[in-house]
């Protein structure tokens, strides 16, 4: 399963929220919880017709989705990769971790989001997020960054 536009959708969802809240995307993932980030992959389509700004509004909103004070933005050195460019990232370990188990997308997702790899993915003053899709993959499965 490669290019889920539906997962795509979601995982750049949750990156527009946490920098709008200032979340680690681990602690917006674990907020959010399986029923919420399984309503967002099953209708992404749906909240795709709307501005991303409002749609992520609206889950702040609804949610009452608490401030938070991290800003890897704001400590990037450089410049900061989009929300779209993240989402990508994390699609990708998800679809590579997921394999051809597409039903199980959602747990996985939550998996990825609250493992170890969410910090590295998130210090954008690395060059991690630009590597190649295979290389992100073998270092969470070995659980560490690869030589």
């Amino acid at each position: 399963m490669k290019n889920n536009s539906a997962l795509f959708y979601t995982c750049s969802l949750i990156e527009f929220i946490g920098r709008e809240r200032k979340l680690k995307r681990s602690e917006l993932v674990s907020f959010l919880g399986s029923k919420v980030i399984e309503r967002i992959y099953r209708y992404a389509d749906v909240f795709h017709c709307e501005p991303i700004e409002k749609t992520a509004d609206d889950f702040i909103t609804n949610l009452n989705i608490p401030q938070g004070a991290f800003d890897n933005v704001a400590a990037c050195r450089y410049d900061a990769p989009d929300y779209w460019t993240i989402g990508e990232v994390y699609e990708r370990l998800i679809e590579d971790m997921s394999g051809d188990d597409a039903e199980h997308i959602p747990e996985r997702l939550i998996e990825i989001y609250t493992s170890w790899i969410d910090d590295v993915i998130s210090n954008y003053n690395t060059d991690f997020y630009y590597q190649p899709r295979d290389y992100i993959c073998e270092c969470y499965r070995k659980r560490e960054i690869c030589a």
